[in-house]
């Protein structure tokens, strides 16, 4: 068994829904990302732009200014960074920090120059399903055509990988990232969660990012109210598990020690099984 990918993320932001803008200083965020490589984190996610529900948008210096010295110490340094940003700058500018990966929740959509800076360096892309900016994303959380909100994701990253080839991005390149919680209500998350085989059929390695999303609050109510963000990580180590056996490409996670024992777990019975399979062939 191939295990997923751990993104750990270092949300360089001040109002961040899942650690309210702990690592928003630039020491804070390179210290913070050096801990989550040191816990297994394969992949570090530097974003500083926060796309909780309702988030206004910074201007484009102000999430260059926090992005890009944080990429720069942390590739210098050999991590494998991810840039999480809609902006072609700011992705040209990570790409030059040395981010080898840019994470894309608006899947292109969200910039025109987006494909071209990503088919010019030749780097890793990752396309999410997105229908609108976190401000007024709830608006657009309809599925109501034939297959639900499986079918539409499907159609619609379907229709981003056109775009995307067409501009020249290279499809060994193209990571594809049903976008949990972005115009999506709990039951639209849980019906992608439990059905991912007709988005996995467009052939393209899938990211998944159910880390302390409100879904898993809403799962976990008591009296009425969410869980806190805080204490929604024993579900998502579940479904570390359920994922890495589905073969995702990748998980993006905050608590990385907590996924990455998911997963030293599951490769343990994986060995056990595959042993057992070369026994029965002797």
């Amino acid at each position: 068994m191939e295990l997923p990918r751990l993104m750990g993320v270092v949300n360089v932001t001040p109002d961040s829904f899942s650690d309210g803008g702990r690592w928003f200083a630039p020491d804070a965020a390179v210290a913070h990302g050096r801990e989550l490589q040191a816990q297994g984190a394969d992949i570090l996610d530097i974003g500083g732009e926060s796309t909780r529900p309702g988030a206004t948008r910074p201007l484009v210096e102000e999430e260059l200014g926090r992005v890009v010295p944080v990429i720069t110490e942390l590739a210098g340094s050999g991590a494998t960074v991810s840039v999480d940003t809609m902006r072609a700058e700011v992705a040209e500018a990570a790409i030059a920090a040395g981010a080898a990966i840019v994470n894309d929740v608006s899947g292109g959509l969200a910039d025109p120059r987006m494909y071209d800076v990503v088919a010019a360096a030749g780097c890793t892309y990752v396309a999410m399903h997105w229908r609108a900016h976190a401000d007024h994303m709830r608006d657009f959380a309809v599925y109501d055509g034939p297959g639900g909100v499986v079918a539409a994701v499907r159609d619609e990253l379907a229709a981003r990988v056109d775009a995307m080839l067409a501009a020249g991005v290279r499809p060994d390149r193209i990571v594809l990232d049903p976008g949990l919680g972005f115009a999506k209500r709990p039951e639209h998350n849980w019906q992608l969660l439990h059905d991912l085989g007709p988005v996995r059929s467009l052939g393209f390695p899938l990211l998944v990012g159910a880390s302390r999303k409100s879904f898993l609050g809403t799962l976990l109510a008591s009296g009425g109210s969410p869980r806190p963000v805080g204490d929604r990580e024993h579900a998502n180590t579940a479904l570390t598990v359920l994922l890495a056996q589905q073969g995702v490409w990748g998980l993006r996670v905050h608590d990385v020690l907590s996924a990455k024992d998911a997963l030293r777990v599951l490769e343990r019975l994986d060995l056990l099984d595959r042993e057992g399979e070369e026994g029965r062939h002797d």
